[in-house]
């Protein structure tokens, strides 16, 4: 996986760390009438995303886009998007323990993820802020990931050269960014491979 032992651990938040249950978003979506997927889909339309995540607008501001795009009366569209945003999603505790491990074993490890100006509240109502040692928002670096800078941005603030860091995310194009620029990656689709990465991070097998 890397051509050296990793001595910090980058992770992605959404996807990773925090999951989400699909049932809060649905059951607005049916109470307001709205196709089902149309809050997400909207949300993730790349002309509002890409500023939210890249420093441009607000979280607030890009709520307030998706409300206008919904095919319901404003009043109507706003509050159904304060609906859905109201649930901010789990801690997954597989991924939580690795990272509780890996730091315990010695190496640094930071949250590294695309996200608007909420993030930092999220992390902490989800107790993740004292979990890590370091948060890399692309919405702070006003570049979001796969870009090549971000990660270079990322492995300075971990302090560590990107031919030792380890970067694990759920995005497939994201990996393919983070090895572009230097790091060893490993695409998440669960924890039945913590084994593995922590061998790459030079920590002891789970007994």
């Amino acid at each position: 996986m890397s051509r050296e032992r990793a001595q910090a651990l980058l992770i992605d938040l959404d996807g990773v760390l925090r999951r989400w249950d699909p049932a809060p978003m649905i059951a607005v979506e049916v109470e307001y009438g709205l196709k089902p997927a149309a809050l997400l889909e909207t949300a993730m339309s790349w002309d509002i995303y890409r500023p939210a995540v890249a420093g441009e607008i607000s979280d607030a501001e890009w709520m307030e886009l998706v409300a206008a795009r919904l095919p319901i009366e404003p009043a109507r569209a706003a509050e159904a998007v304060a609906r859905w945003q109201s649930y901010r999603g789990e801690v997954d505790p597989e991924a939580l323990a690795f990272v509780r491990e890996v730091r315990a074993g010695g190496r640094k490890v930071g949250i590294a993820t695309n996200a608007t100006d909420r993030l930092r509240p999220d992390l902490d109502a989800l107790s993740l802020t004292e979990e890590v040692d370091v948060v890399i928002s692309s919405w702070e670096l006003k570049i979001h990931k796969p870009a090549p800078e971000f990660f270079t941005e990322a492995c300075h603030l971990i302090a560590t050269k990107p031919e030792h860091v380890l970067f694990v995310d759920d995005d497939e194009r994201v990996i393919r960014g983070a090895r572009a620029a230097g790091l060893s990656a490993y695409r998440w689709t669960g924890p039945h491979h913590v084994e593995l990465l922590k061998k790459a991070l030079d920590l002891p097998e789970s007994s």
